[in-house]
């Protein structure tokens, strides 16, 4: 800061940003708390672990879509293409009052791949979808 001493010059254009720091730094804490309390759009829901007198076999009216490591998939064990999959399954559960869907994977997927079929499935009509990971078949 400069003092003038002797003659009046008028009004000094000197900005004093330090008020403009202390608001800054106060909304950065602020977004950084609440940030992390951010929903996404899809809620995720964490399975029970299943009671030890359950059945393990797969019910017949069950709709499995399975994809191998290649991206190829199985809907309930019959090749089938990702075009024909939202099809058919829209078909499927235009039929059924109960709209679930098992999604079954290997654990090497990528969380990509699977997503698109998360997006099918959501457009096709399921309203529960479930993820099982593959088991290695001998």
């Amino acid at each position: 800061m400069s003092m003038n001493v002797g003659k009046r010059r008028g009004y000094q254009a000197d900005i004093n940003i330090t008020p403009y720091i202390d608001i800054l730094l106060v909304l950065l804490i602020i977004f950084m708390v609440v940030t992390p309390l951010k929903r996404f759009e899809h809620p995720v829901r964490v399975p029970q672990p299943a009671p030890a007198t359950q059945p393990k076999e797969v019910k017949p009216d069950s709709v499995i879509v399975d994809m191998g490591l290649d991206r190829s998939l199985r809907l309930n064990d019959q090749p089938i293409t990702l075009g024909e999959l939202e099809k058919t399954l829209t078909e499927v559960f235009r039929r059924r009052a109960v709209k679930n869907l098992f999604i079954r994977g290997d654990g090497a997927l990528s969380y990509g791949d699977v997503f698109v079929l998360l997006d099918v499935a959501r457009r096709s009509g399921a309203s529960d979808i479930a993820l099982l990971e593959q088991k290695k078949r001998e």
